[in-house]
């Protein structure tokens, strides 16, 4: 009986002491969730979304034959996502869409891509960075304009759109990314990201 007793206070024991342990990984798992899975709780466009969608239209524009069949390097500067969704519960920023784009592009383009600096953040990035001789009587060089003459001018221009069909309980997002070939106009590369999510 007290064999039995000895067995019971033990397992007791090591069930305290498992218990009152540190629980290290499942609390970091709790504050950090996997940012490639849905979260039950959330509703809307999540960060699982994010990363599916610039990683399969990176791939994509890259495997494009705008890009895989031109012989020289394609210069891309990348736009803007505009907003055309008319549910704005969620106040979503969809230009992170198009920033991790651009990224993944940086990243995956191995020299098929060259991308140019947004010519507004390139100025504004030169003038408080370099010395240059403008002045406000307009004598400097170039007539004190602000002129930078060893900048690329892209060829391509990388921009999105953002829409929604929202109803009772579903939210259907389409999200729509484009390159146009700056010089004559033409759509050499379109693709889009679709998923319908709860509201």
């Amino acid at each position: 009986m007290v064999r039995g007793w000895s067995w019971v206070l033990a397992a007791g024991v090591v069930a305290m002491i498992i218990g009152c342990s540190s629980d290290k990984p499942h609390e970091y798992g709790r504050q950090r969730p996997p940012a490639d899975q849905v979260d039950r709780g959330d509703v809307g466009l999540q960060s699982m979304d994010l990363i599916a969608a610039t990683d399969r239209l990176a791939a994509d524009l890259i495997a494009s034959p705008a890009v895989r069949d031109n012989p020289n390097q394609l210069t891309i500067v990348v736009d803007n996502m505009e907003d055309m969704t008319t549910d704005r519960d969620f106040h979503t920023n969809y230009q992170i869409f198009l920033e991790r784009l651009k990224v993944n592009l940086a990243k995956y383009g191995h020299g098929r891509v060259q991308l140019i600096e947004n010519k507004g953040q390139f100025h504004n990035l030169r003038n408080r960075e370099l010395e240059n001789e403008r002045d406000d009587f307009q004598q400097g060089p170039n007539g004190g304009r602000d002129v930078a003459p060893a900048a690329i001018q892209p060829d391509f221009s990388l921009y999105g759109k953002a829409m929604n069909m929202p109803n009772l309980r579903t939210n259907f997002y389409m999200l729509e990314f484009t390159l146009t070939n700056l010089r004559n106009r033409t759509l050499v590369w379109s693709n889009d990201y679709e998923v319908k999510t709860e509201r």
